[in-house]
């Protein structure tokens, strides 16, 4: 089938509310592709790729609750967040997500990427609000812990993880603001990479990335990988970590360039990483899988929709894909960070 653009489903789904959809046909909505034999350990090419979410306007950065054994998931465009339990449908968990009232300003006003800290708590990026945000899962009350950098709003932050220590990274593009780059409520000369710490303090990684979107710390804290989620520049970059929390260096790992085609048109968006290292990141053609070494083992695709983000959960051996208007799942034979 044609590839399915971002552009053209927020435009077919604008209108039309999650439940009136019917109900997906059965079958795989997806596959996998081996491009080296080291793929065979993580992912069987004969997997099939479930579908258990649609009709959504652009699913994003998923999450999976340990204690609660559930998923929940963002609309950003639609201004809410979804939560997804096994043998059920996935049903509405917060609207409003993001931002309280509607603002012209802003083009996705919802939470984009979710993580949960080491006190069971759900931490967003909330697009629509510009910050970073606390929401107590059974309350659903919400804290924002930071809005600024140097006095000024950030532009609408897009992802994060956690490290062991509770410091946040996150990345800061425009994609929230209407006009993006050209929005008059954009304060931030660049789009930045950022870490805030336990004690409140925010120091910027990096100023240079144009689009800087999925970020994940590999399983010994060592390494921090950022993709730049820009045609111009599609690459995933490394940034090797200090003991203080912040890179000492850093480099391209991997150039998403030679995958780009007419029919595989995106760019690197959001990632996770297994306990053995592999990077799973959304990518050209669905989710690429990644050795620690940078190399290309395979992907998974998802009926030609162009992946946004993934996450681990249930047992950590499946791996869930926030793809365009539908979320999938699929059962790996590795286990995702924080499993093992």
């Amino acid at each position: 089938m044609p590839p399915i653009s971002r552009r053209s489903l927020l435009a077919a789904a604008a209108a039309a509310p999650f439940a009136a959809y019917a109900a997906p046909v059965p079958g795989s909505y997806g596959s996998v592709r081996s491009v080296r034999a080291a793929l065979e350990p993580i992912v069987a090419t004969d997997t099939l790729v479930e579908q258990l979410a649609w009709g959504i306007r652009w699913a994003e950065g998923p999450v999976w609750v340990k204690n609660g054994g559930y998923l929940l998931f963002s609309d950003p465009p639609a201004n809410t967040m979804y939560r997804w339990t096994p043998g059920g449908k996935a049903e509405v968990f917060m609207q409003p997500s993001g931002l309280e009232k509607p603002d012209p300003a802003l083009r996705e006003p919802g939470s984009n990427g979710l993580a949960i800290d080491a006190n069971g708590a759900l931490v967003m990026a909330d697009s629509g609000n510009r910050a970073l945000a606390r929401v107590d899962l059974a309350t659903k009350k919400k804290q924002i812990l930071v809005d600024r950098f140097e006095g000024k709003r950030f532009n609408s932050p897009n992802d994060l993880c956690i490290a062991k220590s509770g410091a946040i990274y996150f990345t800061d593009p425009p994609f929230g603001l209407d006009g993006q780059d050209a929005s008059p409520v954009k304060e931030m000369a660049f789009s930045g990479v950022y870490r805030y710490a336990p004690d409140g303090t925010v120091a910027v990684l990096d100023k240079e990335l144009t689009r800087p979107n999925g970020i994940a710390l590999s399983p010994d804290e060592g390494t921090l990988y950022v993709s730049n989620c820009d045609k111009t520049k599609p690459i995933i970059k490394a940034y090797e970590m200090g003991p203080d929390g912040m890179p000492v260096n850093s480099a391209v790992f991997f150039d998403t360039t030679p995958l780009i085609t007419p029919e595989r048109k995106s760019s690197p968006d959001g990632m996770k990483i297994d306990v053995d290292g592999n990077l799973f990141v959304a990518g050209p053609g669905g989710i690429l899988v990644l050795s620690k070494e940078g190399k290309l083992l395979g992907v998974i695709n998802t009926t030609g929709r162009g992946s946004s983000n993934c996450a681990f959960g249930e047992d950590g051996s499946t791996l869930f894909i926030t793809s365009g208007d539908i979320v999938v799942k699929l059962r790996l034979k590795t286990k995702g960070q924080g499993w093992d």
